[in-house]
């Protein structure tokens, strides 16, 4: 196998160094009609967060030496890999430096300065952060902690993969939602390397559908930032997916699925009024496609759909729920 590739070795090492950072988070049953098998969500909005991102960025920061750390740490992020990176510099005593885009949900900016970090604002293009923190970087000495280009960063969030098999063994299908692509290879492989047989498939906005069209061409494309913009989950706007993890992609997943924005809302309502659980819009692409695409993600027994984050605008989520 491709030596590149994260091994269940480094998935084990990085869930021993979240014990008692990250939440082991509950799968929650999801009684909705029409299931062909039993659904249960992974609810990754109840992590101290809100979203899985601290998985990846305290398994990245938590491995670098004192001298790094005392260099202080960077990143460019739309918000949950910002907090992620705060929150874990914060614990491990690092100066935080994020580059956000002007479009950031206020909830996620506010949230991330709470913790500490310096914020440097940018355009709205995935491209013009990245551009921006590799100056900074350049310029100041900074480590790099990548949103999800990064064999750390993967092992982070594949360990949620781990606890999936942890809690329910027998699992044969999970859906995970896909942006950059460091939560769907992370899961994919965690789970592929102890169960070859789950099925394990990326779901993203129809508006922002880069990955898609990636992974069935077998090469790597990139969206301009117009198009991907449109979408309603501000957190699965990324241009492209990242080199490894496309890597990770190809060799683990199974396929690729879109869901319209549309039944993103009516997926964000399902969890609200079902499950009790507030997603924001990208982490209810999972659920949409469960609700929506049943015919093609058939056969099933037991379910996982990953919720990746409850980091909600108050002013969308309202929209929603009274659309």
């Amino acid at each position: 196998m491709n030596a590149t590739l994260v091994t269940l070795d480094e998935f084990r090492a990085a869930q021993a160094r979240l014990r008692g950072v990250a939440m082991h988070t509950p799968l929650i049953r999801l009684l909705a009609p029409g299931f062909a098998g039993e659904v249960y969500v992974k609810a990754e909005g109840l992590q101290p967060i809100g979203s899985f991102k601290l998985r990846g960025a305290y398994n990245k920061i938590a491995q670098l030496t004192d001298a790094e750390r005392k260099r202080g740490v960077i990143t460019y992020s739309s918000g949950n890999h910002a907090q992620g990176v705060a929150y874990a510099a914060q614990k491990l005593g690092a100066k935080a430096v994020i580059v956000m885009p002007s479009n950031a949900p206020e909830v996620k900016r506010n949230a991330t300065a709470a913790l500490g970090a310096e914020i440097v604002t940018v355009g709205p293009a995935s491209s013009e952060r990245k551009i921006k923190a590799e100056l900074l970087q350049a310029e100041f000495g900074y480590v790099m902690i990548p949103p999800y280009d990064d064999s750390a960063i993967i092992a982070g969030q594949g360990t949620c993969g781990l606890e999936i098999l942890a809690d329910l063994p027998d699992v044969d299908l999970v859906l995970s939602p896909v942006s950059g692509g460091g939560l769907l290879s992370g899961v994919a492989a965690a789970i592929k390397h102890q169960r070859p047989e789950v099925r394990v498939i990326g779901i993203e906005p129809e508006l922002a559908a880069d990955a898609q069209e990636s992974f069935r061409s077998g090469k790597l494309v990139t969206w301009p930032a117009e198009m991907t913009t449109r979408t309603i989950a501000d957190g699965l706007r990324t241009q492209s997916l990242g080199e490894l993890n496309f890597l990770h992609a190809r060799a683990f997943v199974d396929d690729i699925l879109t869901v319209s924005e549309d039944q993103i809302r009516d997926a964000m309502r399902t969890l609200l009024h079902v499950a009790r659980l507030t997603p924001e819009p990208s982490g209810a692409v999972t659920t949409a496609a469960m609700l929506f695409h049943q015919a093609e993600l058939l056969p099933y027994r037991k379910a996982v759909v990953v919720m990746s984050g409850g980091n909600v605008e108050p002013e969308v989520l309202q929209s929603v729920l009274h659309s």
